[in-house]
């Protein structure tokens, strides 16, 4: 990876981790909380590709998650979340530059993944009881990004 990529990579990974640590409302049930980090995962993975989304996405998601004192999930964060950006920046270059047709279907696998490992590591009823906070931060997430995606790409001449 040439120097450039790895630096803003980098740099997509700490606004990953700021904006998530900044807004975030804890889930009792599931010992979770709700974030807008994924507004900037889903720019990272649209903006600049499946790859940096990916390490933007899960490895800031999962730095935010060891700092706020939730490690246990930083493994299924890094994973869910890796997951997302990168589905995002894929469907963006196939959806002929449609953001919502490619951000709607990663934070729909953002919702999934964090059911699933809910259900995985707290049952099935917590799981469910945290499903209206993570249908909520992915709807917003997506809406947001759509909003922000057209000026970001004409401020950094993309």
């Amino acid at each position: 990876m040439e120097a450039r990529k790895l630096v803003l990579t980098a740099l997509l990974m700490g606004v990953v981790a700021v904006v998530t640590m900044m807004v975030n409302v804890p889930l009792p049930g599931v010992k979770g909380y709700v974030n807008m980090g994924d507004t900037v995962v889903l720019l990272s993975g649209l903006l600049f590709g499946p790859v940096m989304g990916a390490a933007a996405g899960g490895l800031g998601s999962a730095l935010a998650d060891l700092l706020l004192g939730y490690a246990y999930w930083a493994p299924w964060t890094l994973a869910i979340k890796g997951v997302e950006g990168l589905l995002a920046g894929w469907l963006m270059g196939r959806v002929n530059n449609k953001p919502a047709l490619a951000a709607a279907p990663a934070g729909a696998v953002m919702v999934l993944g964090y059911f699933l490992a809910g259900t995985f590591l707290y049952g099935f009823g917590p799981a469910l009881a945290s499903l209206p906070g993570d249908l909520l931060q992915a709807g917003v997430s997506v809406g947001l990004c759509v909003i922000l995606l057209r000026p970001l790409q004409k401020y950094l001449s993309l």
